[in-house]
């Protein structure tokens, strides 16, 4: 673990509570290759690595392990990381652009596919990740456009499609009100935590399904002291998490 010295001299922000919602999905994950996708996911895995979980592999997303200044730390072979993909030894954290209840994922398009409203990034690797290996999402604007009934086109497989796929699952969808995981009998989507400020009732109105809220629903832990100066002084100096999630 690595240690800073010094005192916060502010509370933690909800920028910063969505680091480590991030973080703690590659929690005792061992040495596996964490494939972050987005800026506060990247905070995130590279808060893990130095403090929690200091097995993990970070990548550059082409052809390096990193360490988590972003240095080189060894060579990433092509076929060394489609091992890791198909055998279940990655975790990636991906964005979707829609999500359902059972957590399929769509960063395709919206709309009918062979007529869409709106041309969004295609699949791209999408079904392999979450066929594969563990999934977790980042969504920094929580709202019924995301959180939808039924996903225009599933790119990323959820549990109502995944049949007995050996590798799949979701740990966590991270957004900017709350982390919520699929821990139920149907393996429908229910709030595991909200961020210190949200109420169940306004999680309710930005999902457009039916979400589980249950009564004793926990607050997302907070920040060590450590922790918050590695995010602001170590990590992510230029506050770049702001822009992410202003509140």
């Amino acid at each position: 673990m690595t240690e800073v010295t010094g005192t916060p001299h502010l509370p933690p922000t909800r920028a910063e509570y969505c680091v480590i919602a991030c973080a703690e999905a590659w929690r005792g994950a061992g040495e596996i290759l964490a494939s972050p996708m987005g800026l506060i996911p990247s905070v995130g895995a590279r808060l893990a690595r130095l403090t929690f979980s200091p097995d993990l592999l970070l990548t550059d997303g082409e052809a390096m392990v990193v360490r988590p200044d972003g240095t080189a730390e060894g060579w990433l072979p092509y076929r060394q990381h489609l091992a890791l993909v198909t055998g279940g030894r990655r975790h990636v954290m991906m964005g979707a652009s829609q999500i359902d209840r059972f957590g399929n994922q769509n960063i395709s398009c919206i709309g009918d596919w062979e007529r869409p409203k709106r041309q969004l990034l295609g699949v791209r690797g999408a079904p392999v990740n979450t066929l594969n290996n563990p999934t977790s999402y980042w969504v920094p604007r929580h709202s019924r456009r995301v959180f939808v009934e039924k996903v225009d086109m599933v790119c990323g497989v959820g549990y109502d499609h995944a049949g007995d796929a050996r590798y799949h699952r979701i740990p966590r969808v991270v957004s900017d009100l709350g982390v919520f995981d699929f821990a139920t009998p149907d393996h429908a989507m229910r709030a595991a935590s909200l961020h210190p400020g949200v109420t169940p009732e306004q999680v309710r109105e930005a999902t457009a399904f039916d979400l589980l809220v249950p009564d004793d629903v926990p607050p997302t832990r907070e920040p060590t002291a450590d922790e918050l100066l590695l995010i602001r002084e170590v990590i992510d100096p230029a506050n770049l998490r702001a822009r992410e999630v202003g509140a």
